[in-house]
């Protein structure tokens, strides 16, 4: 099956060897964005709602870019620094997401690229 190879602008380019999203056929598995602003590189700054807020907003743009959004996404993995954000995280999903939600896992890790306090990457599946 042919694969298609994602990219934009609106989004961090990859800061390691992998690409920003992968089609094949109609599902689409998009790499993890951490909170880093695509005009610049660096991380942004404020409370966690706002690194929450800007990996969507990363999440968002490949999406689009692939050709979908996000009432075309079925999974979500979420990696949080500090698993007391839990509840910031459902409440930003909100904002971006209706029910039914997708499904998801939130997970706790020592540490992710950058310094970043979450990482996302999603399954979403397109149609044909």
């Amino acid at each position: 099956m042919a694969r298609q190879y994602i990219h934009t602008e609106r989004a961090p380019a990859a800061i390691g060897t992998y690409s920003q999203a992968v089609r094949v056929g109609s599902t689409v598995y998009l790499s993890g964005q951490t909170p880093l602003d695509p005009a610049t590189g660096e991380l942004v700054e404020g409370p966690i709602e706002v690194h929450i807020r800007r990996v969507f907003e990363n999440l968002r743009a490949v999406a689009e870019a692939a050709g979908g959004d996000f009432t075309k996404v079925v999974k979500l993995h979420v990696f949080l620094t500090d698993l007391s954000n839990f509840s910031r995280l459902s409440e930003v999903m909100t904002e971006y997401f209706e029910p039914p939600y997708p499904a998801r896992s939130t997970i706790e890790v020592k540490g992710l690229p950058r310094g970043a306090q979450v990482e996302m990457d999603m399954v979403m599946v397109l149609d044909d």
